[in-house]
């Protein structure tokens, strides 16, 4: 039996930099990503699972206002998102998403930086595949994570999206 408490609703975002789709759980957003994400069906796959539940095409107060919030933070009129967030992850997970929601807006960290903050300097792969795994994009900002070299690395995105994000803080 499937718990009703936590009915999942989803809505669909076409940013700038492609399609996302939202999905909130009571009041707290669960889940931005990008709809051409490869990861996008597992991280749908792990928030059902996690949360014994299904999804629903369905508007909720918290994916509208995480859609004005994004519209501001696209037009640069926004630093930072007051969006409660629900991330489904194991323990690692979540302590890494936590360290990112530390890397302030316009600056970038790199992954062994990550690592070495959480207290694990020596699991970079594990930091790079947690990062990966991050199914709230933008508002868990992931895009700000690069390369040790300063380059920039794979996004769920895409590239193409992380260098518009950048970019967009950078002014």
């Amino acid at each position: 039996m499937k718990n009703d408490r936590y009915k999942i609703n989803l809505q669909y975002y076409h940013s700038p930099c492609g399609e996302l789709v939202l999905a909130s759980v009571g009041e707290e957003l669960c889940l931005c990503d990008w709809t051409d994400n490869p990861c996008a069906e597992r991280n749908m796959h792990r928030l059902t699972r996690y949360l014994n539940t299904e999804l629903k095409i369905e508007t909720s107060l918290v994916s509208n206002e995480t859609r004005r919030q994004l519209e501001e933070y696209f037009a640069g009129n926004r630093k930072a998102f007051s969006i409660p967030l629900h991330p489904v992850g194991t323990d690692f997970q979540l302590q890494v998403w936590k360290a990112l929601l530390n890397i302030p807006y316009g600056a970038t960290r790199s992954y062994k930086q990550i690592a070495t903050g959480i207290g694990h300097p020596d699991a970079v792969r594990a930091v790079a595949g947690a990062i990966g795994a991050n199914g709230i994009s933008i508002l868990i900002p992931c895009h700000r994570v690069i390369g040790n070299n300063s380059s920039l690395t794979g996004y769920a995105g895409g590239l193409e999206a992380k260098k518009m994000l950048l970019e967009i803080e950078k002014k």
